[in-house]
């Protein structure tokens, strides 16, 4: 039940040497993709020319395929994050497993002119121990994250970003959610108030944002 823990199946939690030396780090979002809050992601991400990997939900890809194809096209890469995002993935057998990766495989075919994930990222992090061979099955990778806000559940900016930052270094992957973001007392997602100011941390460290194919581009599953 530990979402960085190798034992059990391959699990990248930082990026490879090679990625460290160019001194990037990878932004990831969870649970999206959302109507309201993606785009605006987006605007942050293109003020600093940051790219990132958006993690998305199989059924929501269904439902808005155009929001999809933006994500996209901006230069940003859309990932597997399962079909239903059911809190019992990981307790699943491997018919379910191999279901719900290969269902949204084929929602991010179909809206992403027929370019599949390459890598899959379990609901919370959990993992079965069947999921390992369900992704060598499909040739994915699982990826965890090297640290996280908790922007889903905490409601404060200044903590979220602080856990965020906490060492910062080339080769780290970032989790935020687009997808069920918090809100802070005024009503505001938490995202929107912490990403930029990561963004300006990252650039005050010299730190690029890329998206995940883009830092292991010549690296093998």
């Amino acid at each position: 039940m530990c979402p960085r823990c190798k034992i059990i199946s391959t699990n990248l939690v930082r990026l490879p040497k090679a990625a460290i030396g160019r001194g990037e780090i990878a932004l990831t979002f969870d649970d999206g993709p959302d109507a309201h809050v993606t785009p605006l992601v987006l605007d942050q991400l293109d003020l600093y020319g940051a790219k990132a990997s958006f993690f998305c939900i199989g059924e929501k890809v269904a439902a808005q395929p155009d929001l999809v194809a933006e994500i996209v096209r901006r230069g940003h890469s859309i990932e597997n994050h399962s079909y239903n995002h059911r809190n019992l993935f990981a307790f699943s057998g491997i018919r379910k497993l191999k279901m719900e990766v290969v269902a949204t495989q084929q929602a991010i075919h179909s809206a992403n002119n027929g370019i599949s994930s390459r890598f899959f990222r379990a609901p919370f992090g959990f993992r079965s121990p069947w999921l390992g061979g369900v992704l060598r099955q499909t040739h994915m990778q699982h990826v965890a994250w090297t640290r996280r806000g908790y922007d889903a559940v905490c409601r404060n900016p200044d903590v979220v970003l602080r856990r965020l930052v906490h060492n910062l270094s080339a080769g780290d992957i970032l989790l935020m959610h687009d997808g069920g973001s918090a809100r802070t007392p005024n009503g505001q997602p938490v995202v929107l108030e912490v990403l930029p100011r990561l963004l300006e941390r990252c650039v005050s460290h010299g730190l690029r944002s890329v998206s995940l194919p883009m830092a292991l581009s010549n690296a093998q599953l």
